[in-house]
Parts: C-alpha cells; sequence; structure tokens
C-alpha cells in the first residue's frame, strides 16, 4: 500500500480538525486531559455530536448509516481525535456488536438493532469473561436452556465494563456441552433489565467503578435473540475479538501520549539541561517513536485488508500485543520523566492523570485477550505449533 497521504486524505485531516475545533466541548477536553472519569451523560453528549455529523458509525456501510470510510480516512479521523483530547466513544454496541450484526445478524436484527445503537435508545456491554474463563473464553459456563420460544440463562460473567449503565448485554452462552469446547456455545442479545439479572460493581485501586460482576439467574431471553446460529457463536466470538484486538493497539492514543511525553520532557530539568536533550532519555524515546511508526504502518495494512473483506487473523494479536506493550512503555517512561513530581500530591498540574493512567493501563496486556494468550495463537496460526 502507499504510505503517502493523498492530498484528498490531508483535506480530510484539516476537515476533521476543523469539526474537533467547533464541537467538541471545552468540558470533555478538559476531563479527558487531566484524566477525570467521565460520565454517562459526557460519553452519550459526544455520541449524539458524531452521529449527527454522521460520522459516528465511520466504520459500517452506507445502507446501514455508516460514513463508508477508507481505512486511512478511520485512522486520519481517530488520531487526530486523540490529539484533540475527544471522548473515547463507548465500543461496546458501535465497533464490537455491530461488526458482528452486520456480517452474521439476520435483516430482522439488523433493521431494529443498528439504529437503536446509532441513536443511542441503547448501551451495550459485553459479556465475555467469567471466573475460570477469562483468556481461555472456551470453558465458559454460564448456559442457556431453550424452553419454546425463548432460552434461560444462568450463570455470571465478569470484569464487565460500564454495565452499571448498560440496558442490553450480548454474552456468549453454552448451549450444549457435547464435543469440544469451543462448540456449543452461542452468542445472545439480552436485556439488562429483565428479571433475574443483577449487577455488582467491583471497585479499582482508585475507587473507581469501571468494570463490574453481572449475574444471571433464570432470565428468559426470546429466541430471535439469537445472532447467528445455535452452538455456533464461537464464530461471532472470534470475528469480534479480531476486530477488538485491532482496536486495542491504540495507535491514536499512543501518539497522543507521545507528544504530551514530549512537552513533560522539555519542561523537566536534568543537570540544568532539558531532560529532552538528555542522550539516554533521548535514545529511549527514539525507541519509542520507532517502534510506533513501524505499529502505525502495520495496522493500516490489516484495516486496508479488512476493508477489501478480509478478516484479521494473527495480525490482530501482533497488534494487541504491541500496541498494548508501546503504551505501557509510554506510561513508564513519562513517570520516569517527571521523577518524584510524578506524585499526585506534589507534582505539576499534569502529574495526577499521568500517575492514574500508568497504573490503570497495567490492564492493557491482560484484557481482550492477555498478550501470553495472543503468543500461542500467533504460534499456533503462523508455525503450526
Amino acid at each position: 500500500m502507499d504510505l503517502e497521504f493523498t492530498s484528498e486524505e490531508i483535506a480530510f485531516r484539516a476537515e476533521v480538525r476543523r469539526f474537533l475545533q467547533d464541537n467538541l466541548p471545552a468540558h470533555l477536553v478538559a476531563k479527558v486531559k487531566h484524566g477525570i472519569e467521565l460520565s454517562k451523560a459526557d460519553s452519550e453528549q459526544w455520541h449524539a455530536i458524531l452521529n449527527k455529523q454522521g460520522w459516528l458509525a465511520n466504520h459500517w456501510p452506507e445502507e446501514y448509516g455508516g460514513a463508508g470510510w477508507s481505512a486511512v480516512k478511520k485512522f486520519i479521523f481517530e488520531e487526530e481525535c486523540c490529539r484533540a483530547y475527544a471522548p473515547r466513544v463507548v465500543p461496546f454496541g458501535l465497533s464490537m456488536l455491530g461488526p458482528v450484526l452486520l456480517k452474521f445478524g439476520t435483516d430482522a436484527q439488523k433493521n431494529h438493532w443498528l439504529p437503536r445503537i446509532l441513536n443511542g435508545a441503547d448501551w451495550w456491554c459485553q459479556g465475555y469473561s467469567e471466573p475460570g474463563a477469562g483468556s481461555d473464553l472456551a470453558s465458559l459456563k454460564t448456559s442457556a436452556v431453550r424452553e419454546g420460544d425463548h432460552y434461560v440463562v444462568n450463570g455470571q460473567k465478569t470484569w464487565t465494563t460500564l454495565a452499571q449503565h448498560a440496558n442490553m448485554i450480548f454474552c456468549l452462552v453454552r448451549t450444549s456441552t457435547e464435543g469440544k469446547p469451543q462448540v456449543g456455545i452461542s452468542f445472545l442479545l439480552i436485556d439488562m433489565l429483565s428479571p433475574g439479572i443483577e449487577v455488582r460493581p467491583i471497585r479499582t485501586i482508585d475507587g473507581g467503578h469501571e468494570i463490574n460482576e453481572v449475574f444471571f439467574t433464570n432470565v428468559k431471553v426470546p429466541v430471535e435473540n439469537l445472532v447467528g446460529e445455535e452452538n455456533r457463536g464461537w464464530t461471532c466470538a472470534k470475528y469480534l475479538l479480531t476486530y477488538e484486538r485491532t482496536n486495542i493497539a491504540g495507535v491514536g492514543f499512543s501518539m497522543a501520549s507521545l507528544e504530551n511525553l514530549k512537552r513533560i520532557a522539555a519542561e523537566q530539568k536534568k543537570n540544568g539541561q532539558p531532560l529532552v536533550d538528555d542522550p539516554i532519555f533521548a535514545t529511549q524515546l527514539a525507541k519509542i517513536e520507532i517502534e510506533l511508526e513501524n505499529m502505525k504502518t502495520t495496522n493500516l495494512r490489516v484495516i486496508s485488508a479488512a476493508d477489501a473483506g478480509g478478516a484479521p487473523g494473527a495480525e490482530s494479536s501482533m497488534l494487541k500485543i504491541k500496541g498494548t506493550e508501546i503504551r505501557q512503555q509510554l506510561d513508564h517512561l513519562t513517570r520516569s520523566a517527571m521523577g518524584r513530581n510524578a506524585h499526585p500530591a506534589i507534582g505539576a498540574k499534569y502529574a495526577a492523570p499521568v500517575a492514574a493512567k500508568y497504573f490503570n493501563n497495567r490492564k492493557l496486556s491482560i484484557f481482550g485477550g492477555s498478550n501470553e494468550i495472543q503468543k500461542n495463537i500467533i504460534c499456533k496460526m503462523i508455525l503450526g505449533l
């Protein structure tokens, strides 16, 4: 692929920047920039602004309300949003369930659920991980037994991000115990307001409430909420995870973090000189920047292949590994650059988000399938081990 941006793409970048300058609310920028947790209303506000512009589902086909952008345009948009400190769009309905419905859903499911994702009528969360079934997702035990025109669901999901806000959850459930673990899993859409569902918060070390446990006790789910075939949900699960892991690479977030690190290094002093001029620090910074540029190129290639009809395979695992490692390296180097000033109580105005981001992003190499599991996937898919 041609790695130089065309004149049309350069003009599009300028259009995105103007849009962000004119439409991105200042209070949202302030929250993102200073590491303040966004409320549900904050996320819904940005969601609505993008939807009004027609840029929310930029990766969906135009016939379903998407923008139909190329891979490069999507990349440019995400990069500029990160640099402008725009909120991250909640991905569960838009970037996870949406592509699954477009690929495996019936016409009735597409016509019903996709518009509700766009207009914000539904807030989705993801019901994948369970106690004892995280990276080894095929070990899940939450069961769904068919009784006439509905399934009865029993079990538990954990680490369910933003479930406290959700009115819908897409779930992997076990509909058969015969054969290999991957066989017998189905993909269900479940109303979170159904009787028998309980959401319990999991408090993080900073006291935040981002993740939850979700319990199902004799929850009835209409059969028409089954996506794809019964006992073939693993196909939907893998399709979703390849795109989730590609997006987890977080190229835009890393580029924004790199720019922030350079600003901090220009302000911090070592032996009376700007830290950015220190040879050892400059070498570390250059190494990360080179790795990030390489990953950016790879990410563009993978997304371009997906636009052409392909589904990412081992490449998505590679991007997940490298992307999360780079983000953690940037967090570590930023804290190192600040030294004792990284302590929120005594540091500069940007100390608090730096420290919080460092600790929170330790999770990046674990969720979405731990990096160790991703290496096993690569060995299996490429080396046949």
